[in-house]
């Protein structure tokens, strides 16, 4: 469990050893509602027990899945509703995760009866027009109740739906995924045509659990018939490759590293991380790479010593966008100019990441200008520590943490309770690697 504040001083040796980091984030949301729906029962290994994804867990449990979990472990096994869930008593509660909240959407509005999903002031901010829109053309019928408009509190009155063919206007996982989870149950064959490519692991999971998926079109497009029946399949769960990221960057970083990380999920939709760094002069190597329904691997990462700047493409953003604040205090550290443009998704995460990522970077002395869509980032300037918010973000908190390891004096984050919603063990391992 977190403390509210968290602090890190300048380490006066590197970070050497191994971590296994916790299981997936993204995957564990999709397979508490794959197995909560499947027929019969799913043995996870590696379930991440965070609050994100146990509110998705809950949520099933509200629907008529049971959830045992076996005592002192990260394994869990779901009995499933058989595609036929029961009514929820009382609102479902996200929390604080968009994932839970816009995949659920899909799902409960393809559902006979009425249900009504909340969550914390930060993801009551969230954007939820993004996946109404799409749902609404299949016929559904939500309600954005928030203060702002097309916010949370959604009220969903589930009605039978029809398969359609969407573009995404902007490239989304958890659109695409909100619009297939419904397509699972309409009428008719549903096809989403993306953009760009997004992370795959829905695609991957319906795979896994028996239902038949066309990925086409370099795998900009995928579709799925209606009408089908997911069915119960053991799965163990990778570490998650976004929360890897932050000891990634921090042992390129502090002088004298050297770590392995094990068993990291090695999804190619998710590792842009590791060829940006790769191109900025890191020193990162893969071994032990298993081929399964999610690659993984072991991830070896050594200090690296001139680490430079670089210009981030728009076709890499979206499988980069949840690394892009731990990439900026890498880029903190390396000479020159990183410039990271076409990632105005980061104004509506969490927190807005890029004011969020900008205030702390000026606040420990680094040079940074900010643009509506990003920032360019001047390297190699000596930071130093002070007292930073997080803004209620786990990745930023976790990310200006890194940061601290680097800067002279001390680093402060306060709030950072809301790390729990995706690392738990975090302030464990930083104490594990440091100490």
């Amino acid at each position: 469990m977190h403390t509210d504040t968290i602090s890190t001083g300048r380490l006066s040796r590197g970070l050497c050893g191994e971590l296994c980091v916790p299981g997936d984030k993204s995957i564990s949301h999709r397979v508490a509602i794959l197995a909560g729906l499947a027929e019969g029962k799913t043995r996870v290994e590696n379930f991440l027990c965070s609050a994100d994804c146990l509110h998705t867990l809950t949520a099933m449990q509200q629907l008529g899945a049971v959830v045992d979990l076996e005592p002192n472990t990260s394994i869990i096994t779901i009995t499933g509703t058989a595609m036929h869930p029961k009514p929820p008593r009382e609102e479902i509660d996200c929390g604080n995760s968009g994932t839970g909240m816009r995949l659920l959407a899909g799902v409960l509005a393809a559902l006979p009866f009425p249900s009504r999903m909340t969550g914390d002031e930060s993801l009551c901010s969230r954007p939820m027009g993004r996946i109404i829109t799409p749902l609404e053309l299949m016929g559904a019928q939500i309600t954005a109740c928030g203060a702002r408009p097309g916010c949370a509190p959604l009220e969903i009155k589930g009605r039978k739906l029809r398969g359609i063919e969407y573009t995404l206007p902007v490239a989304s996982a958890q659109v695409k995924s909100s619009v297939l989870l419904a397509g699972m149950f309409a009428e008719g064959t549903t096809s989403v045509h993306q953009p760009t490519i997004t992370r795959d692991h829905t695609e991957r999971l319906f795979s896994h659990f028996g239902i038949p998926c066309a990925v086409s079109n370099g795998g900009l497009t995928v579709q799925i018939g209606g009408g089908v029946f997911p069915q119960a399949n053991n799965i163990s769960i990778p570490a998650d490759f976004s929360s890897a990221a932050f000891w990634v960057v921090a042992a390129c970083v502090v002088p004298g590293s050297e770590l392995l990380l094990r068993r990291v999920g090695l999804n190619p939709t998710r590792t842009a991380l590791l060829h940006v760094l790769r191109r900025m002069g890191a020193d990162i190597q893969i071994s032990n790479e298993q081929r399964t329904c999610e690659p993984y691997g072991d991830i070896i990462v050594r200090s690296a010593a001139n680490l430079h700047g670089t210009e981030l493409e728009a076709s890499e953003i979206p499988n980069l966008i949840d690394e892009i604040p731990i990439l900026a205090v890498a880029s903190a550290f390396a000479k020159g100019k990183t410039t990271i443009r076409h990632a105005a998704e980061l104004r509506v995460k969490e927190s807005d990441r890029i004011h969020t990522i900008v205030t702390n970077l000026r606040a420990v002395g680094g040079e940074v200008e900010e643009f509506d869509d990003g920032m360019i980032i001047t390297g190699g300037v000596p930071l130093n520590g002070c007292v930073l918010d997080s803004f209620g973000d786990h990745r930023i908190a976790m990310s200006f943490l890194i940061a601290g390891l680097c800067a002279e004096g001390s680093t402060t984050l306060h709030h950072c309770e809301n790390i729990n919603t995706s690392y738990p063990d975090f302030a464990k391992h930083l104490r594990q690697l440091t100490q």
